[in-house]
């Protein structure tokens, strides 16, 4: 089955449940909090402060045992998305690991120095993933013509497109969001993501045509002082998917 065939089949078969909820989490208690709150699948990451980055393999083993969709982010280091030949290498080493997980899927994207998606690349990298489900991350949002970008990830055969619209947030993006959902056409599912939550996620769903959406779902921690931070093994306030925000998340889903 093709990457865009196994997307229109999960949206077929989430038709009665309304929109499925994708939840990234960057640690084992947020994957627990996810999955005690009911999320549908996980984007599986390490350091979210950074935009996420990919997990390990010991996280990737322990998500496999949820019994809960897992798609890793394959995402070598923080910055952008034009890579070296080493680090695609790296890259198609973390999809081997994904795949030994038996994870379905990973999320995965690749730039041009110019910031257009890297076809050749992509390509490779999809072709080495074999069956599992492909999601391209928000690499996308840095591309300079969005609908140009929509089209090259149907011909890849990306299951779908996770994006703010190019905007800071996905509030900030709505416009541009709700342009590739309609010219999407079902041929693609096109996932809003970032800084979606309980009180602004009914603005999506009202408007725009999507089967899944993203969000980390996340409260902040108690701020940890002294050396923790200090000592830089701290990047900014520190926040955790919380099980009762993905229950609200899921309630307000399932108003629509």
């Amino acid at each position: 089955m093709s990457h865009n065939s196994q997307t229109l089949s999960q949206a077929s078969t989430q038709a009665d449940k309304s929109v499925l909820l994708e939840v990234c989490v960057d640690t084992i208690d947020g994957l627990i909090a996810a999955v005690e709150g009911g999320a549908d699948r996980i984007e599986l990451c390490s350091a979210l402060s950074l935009g996420g980055l990919t997990p390990s393999v010991g996280f990737m083993q322990q998500a496999a045992t949820f019994g809960i969709p897992v798609y890793p982010l394959i995402r070598p280091r923080h910055g952008g998305f034009h890579y070296s030949t080493a680090e695609l290498d790296t890259i198609k080493r973390d999809i081997d690991a994904a795949a030994a997980c038996s994870l379905p899927g990973v999320v995965i994207g690749a730039c041009t120095s110019a910031g257009h998606l890297d076809t050749k690349v992509l390509t490779d990298l999809i072709r080495h993933a074999g069956p599992m489900n492909i999601t391209l991350h928000r690499a996308f949002d840095l591309v300079p013509d969005q609908q140009d970008a929509l089209e090259t990830a149907i011909e890849l055969g990306f299951s779908r497109i996770l994006t703010s619209g190019g905007a800071k947030t996905a509030m900030d993006g709505m416009e541009a969001i709700s342009a590739l959902a309609y010219a999407a056409k079902n041929r693609i599912s096109i996932m809003p993501g970032s800084g979606i939550q309980p009180s602004n996620v009914a603005s999506f769903l009202a408007t725009l045509p999507i089967t899944e959406i993203h969000a980390s779902c996340s409260s902040p921690q108690m701020d940890e002082a002294g050396k923790i931070s200090e000592l830089g093994f701290l990047s900014g306030p520190a926040k955790q998917t919380n099980a009762d925000v993905v229950r609200a998340m899921i309630s307000e889903i399932n108003k629509t």
